[in-house]
C-alpha cells in the first residue's frame, strides 16, 4: 500500500522519521512488520504536535504538560522589576496563547480551568515570587470587560 502511495503521488515515505502503532494488533505482528519496514515502534499515548494522543483528557494527568508548560514559561520571567503592566502585557498575550492551542482540541475538566486561572491570578498580582501580598484587585474585575471598569 505504501509503494502504491509513493507511485501514485510522487512523494516518498520516510521511515526513519516515521512510527509504526498498533491498535487492538498482537505485539509479535507489529515486531514483524516493523521488521520489514524498518520503522520505530511507538506506544499509545504519545506527542503529535505537541498534543498527546490517546490520553484521555478526562484524567488529571492528561493536562499536566499544559501546566507545566505554564510554569516553565513563567520560570523564565524571574525579573523582579516588572510592573504591574508589564505582568498584564505578558499574561494577555502570551501566557493566554498556551492553553488555547490545547483547549481547541480537547474539553477540560472544570479544575485545570481553575488551576490555570490560579497560577495566571499570582503571576498578575505578585509576579513570579511566591511572596504573598495583598491583592488590591477582585480576579473576577480584572477579567471582566472594559466598559464594565476590567482590565479585559
Amino acid at each position: 500500500m505504501l509503494l502504491l502511495f509513493e507511485a501514485s503521488s510522487s512523494l516518498k515515505v520516510n521511515f526513519h522519521k516515521s512510527m509504526l502503532f498498533g491498535i487492538n494488533i498482537h505485539d509479535s505482528w507489529l515486531t514483524e512488520v516493523d521488521s520489514i519496514v524498518r520503522c520505530k515502534m511507538g506506544c499509545v499515548p504519545y506527542l503529535y504536535l505537541g498534543l498527546p494522543i490517546g490520553g484521555d483528557p478526562r484524567k488529571l494527568h492528561f493536562w499536566h504538560p499544559l501546566l507545566d508548560r505554564i510554569k516553565s514559561r513563567l520560570s523564565g520571567w524571574k525579573n523582579r522589576n516588572l510592573s504591574l503592566g508589564g505582568r498584564f502585557v505578558l499574561l494577555k498575550y502570551v501566557l493566554s496563547s498556551i492553553p488555547v492551542y490545547f483547549l481547541s482540541f480537547f474539553k477540560s475538566p472544570t479544575c485545570i480551568i481553575s488551576s490555570i486561572e490560579s497560577i495566571f491570578n499570582s503571576f498578575f498580582l505578585w509576579g513570579v515570587e511566591k511572596i504573598r501580598k495583598i491583592s488590591w484587585i477582585n480576579w473576577e474585575s480584572i477579567c471582566s470587560k472594559k466598559e464594565n471598569g476590567g482590565l479585559g
